[in-house]
């Protein structure tokens, strides 16, 4: 976060403080391999169907009883399943799924729980009373219970399971805007606003705002992973994505019971989540040392 005297020692323009950004995180290594890392596997799931067409030969719902369980070899590169498809064809695409749930999810988690916490923590008074008790009652509902209870009344399709991921998991986001809030409206540069003439509006925009930034953007990097992990919960349950979608979590569900027989089928999705996961933690901790160095002097 960037308090006061963060905010006073922030280069001129935004353009060298993007600079300077840039720099200190360049100077973390496992920062910038995490970088990669994404970026490969955004590249290869997007890439996907090119992929399986033209640089596998394989599509991933092309069933062949006939090599069904085959190990990885130069005609599978990660062995088929027990239907025959290619693993790697099908963790491919299932990457676009695993990972756009995780961003649909972070996408909405932010937008509401940016909001409300702006909101509750500037305005406090009886605005904060009532958004804190919508958001201590929701707290107390265990979540997971009530995504495989909505899971399984309504069996949504990838789009509407990232949406009510997200839409249950906003009030931790709001709860650590709304704290920090709370302190930097306390600043003098809002004060000094305030004097001279800055209307409310004015001031969350451009004054409060831009000092949790940093705060911002580490929680969207969690949320992104956090998003992945209960969609391959939820689909390790059987109450996730159903087929013939498939996502990393749904190809743990349906692999579990040859772990022995073709344990090529557990390690393949368990690698790109671990990887991903791990990857997006790294990051999230290098953007937020890159952002707000102050943490590391203090």
């Amino acid at each position: 976060m960037l308090t006061g005297q963060a905010a006073g020692r922030r280069p001129r323009s935004e353009q060298s403080y993007l600079a300077a950004v840039w720099a200190r995180l360049r100077r973390d290594r496992m920062a910038i391999l995490s970088i990669v890392v994404l970026a490969l596997i955004a590249a290869l799931s997007l890439l996907a169907p090119w992929l399986s067409a033209h640089l596998l030969g394989h599509e991933p719902t092309a069933i062949d009883l006939d090599h069904n369980f085959a190990p990885p070899g130069s005609e599978h590169w990660l062995g088929t399943d027990e239907y025959g498809r290619d693993v790697l064809a099908r963790a491919l695409h299932a990457g676009r799924i695993s990972l756009g749930i995780g961003l649909t999810v972070a996408s909405i988690s932010m937008t509401i729980g940016v909001f409300t916490g702006l909101i509750s923590g500037f305005y406090r008074g009886r605005i904060d009373d009532v958004t804190n008790a919508i958001i201590q009652t929701l707290l107390n509902i265990p979540i997971l219970f009530l995504l495989i209870l909505l899971s399984l009344l309504m069996r949504p399709e990838p789009p509407w399971l990232a949406f009510i991921i997200g839409i249950t998991g906003w009030m931790g986001t709001a709860r650590l805007v709304r704290g920090e809030v709370f302190s930097i409206r306390e600043r003098d540069y809002i004060e000094a606003a305030r004097a001279v003439g800055a209307t409310n509006r004015r001031i969350i925009l451009r004054h409060v705002l831009p000092n949790v930034s940093s705060l911002i953007i580490v929680i969207a990097a969690f949320d992104v992973a956090g998003g992945i992990m209960v969609e391959s919960g939820l689909s390790f349950l059987g109450v996730g994505v159903q087929p013939p979608d498939a996502s990393w979590g749904s190809m743990l569900l349906h692999s579990r019971t040859y772990t022995t027989k073709a344990p090529w089928l557990v390690i393949t999705p368990g690698f790109f989540i671990f990887v991903t996961i791990l990857s997006i933690f790294l990051l999230a901790d290098g953007l937020r040392d890159a952002l707000d160095p102050w943490l590391k002097e203090s």
